[in-house]
């Protein structure tokens, strides 16, 4: 019998987080903790829990949700709820982030220090310079294994969006020694167990420099590609890591896929957002999905956020070029206009 697992928040935007949601349901019953479940979600959880899980009333409430039903795990994808899922699993005695470690990788200042503490170099701000990459990790008992590398192209600063992310099957980067190295000391370092890691990565000429350290699902959709690249499903594996369980991540794909955002050239008001229907015959897409409409105020590139993005689209293909001619030609189908206060610029 499929064993149930409690969500800590749904993610705020269903085109992203519709697919980790969709792929854990698919395996689990989901009861979500959280206020009001968006419409979108809805149709994917087997419950639902009235409370924050922000607040250190909500581990009270879900041990008393607990004394009722039976769910066996607890999961989150929310940098805003991973201290709240390691305070609810520590209570319940379930698998989960250790809380000194959730708190520390919510605090930009104490997780560097922490990193430092344990001999692992962690990126400082004159490294600006050098290759970004993300390691998509799973630890299963006392074996961190590498199931994928998101290569990251980043935006104009100071922002620095991420403008794509890209995942191939057989990087060259997976054989590199010390990038191993480091993404297992900082597993190390953080008490880390069963659990699946994102782990971002600055490759300077002094060696690789921990950038971030998200100790869950990471978005972006990067799961997402990890699939369509290499077959193994973080979604399901976070899952049934959070339930105790050892979840077989064999890769069974050797591919590559990518994604690629847009974002505003000014800020302004979106006028005219449009894709064009035959994007959908394009050979290579997995997807292109609009994600604001017109009306909308949006910032420029340069200083945007993720919810200034246009749109995105995922290709996939036999290697990295195919991806990234896909992308090019996907970009031909989308169109947008932003208004500025003082004259118009197309986006």
């Amino acid at each position: 019998m499929p064993q149930s697992v409690l969500l800590l928040g749904t993610g705020r935007r269903a085109a992203y987080d519709a697919y980790p949601l969709s792929r854990i349901a698919a395996a689990h019953p989901v009861v979500l903790v959280g206020l009001d479940p968006p419409r979108w979600a809805r149709r994917y959880l087997a419950g639902h829990l009235a409370a924050d899980p922000c607040q250190e009333a909500a581990a009270a409430a879900v041990a008393r949700y607990a004394a009722r039903h039976r769910f066996r795990g607890v999961l989150t994808w929310s940098a805003e709820h991973l201290v709240g899922a390691a305070r609810i699993a520590a209570r319940l005695a379930l698998p989960g982030v250790p809380y000194e470690t959730a708190a520390a990788c919510a605090d930009p200042v104490a997780l560097p220090a922490l990193l430092a503490r344990h001999r692992v170099a962690p990126a400082g701000p004159e490294d600006t310079e050098g290759l970004l990459v993300s390691a998509e990790a799973v630890v299963l008992d006392d074996e961190v294994r590498i199931a994928a590398l998101t290569r990251t192209t980043p935006g104009p600063p100071p922002a620095r969006q991420p403008l794509r992310h890209s995942v191939h099957a057989h990087d060259a980067l997976l054989h590199n020694p010390f990038l191993r190295q480091t993404v297992e000391r900082t597993v190390r370092a953080l008490g880390l167990a069963h659990t699946v890691v994102h782990v971002g990565l600055r490759l300077t000429e002094r060696g690789p420099r921990v950038t971030a350290v998200v100790p869950h699902l990471p978005g972006d959709l990067i799961p997402l590609l990890v699939e369509r690249a290499t077959g193994v499903d973080l979604a399901r594996a976070a899952a049934a890591l959070a339930t105790g369980r050892l979840p077989d991540v064999t890769p069974t794909r050797q591919r590559a896929a990518a994604i690629q955002f847009a974002y505003p050239a000014t800020t302004g008001l979106l006028t005219h957002l449009h894709l064009d229907p035959a994007a959908r015959y394009e050979p290579s897409a997995e997807r292109m999905v609009l994600t604001r409409r017109p009306g909308d105020a949006v910032t420029a590139a340069a200083h945007a956020g993720p919810a200034d993005r246009l749109a995105h689209w995922v290709a996939e293909g036999d290697d990295p070029a195919q991806c990234e001619h896909a992308l090019r030609e996907m970009a031909h189908y989308l169109s947008a206009t932003v208004t500025p206060t003082t004259r118009p610029h197309a986006a």
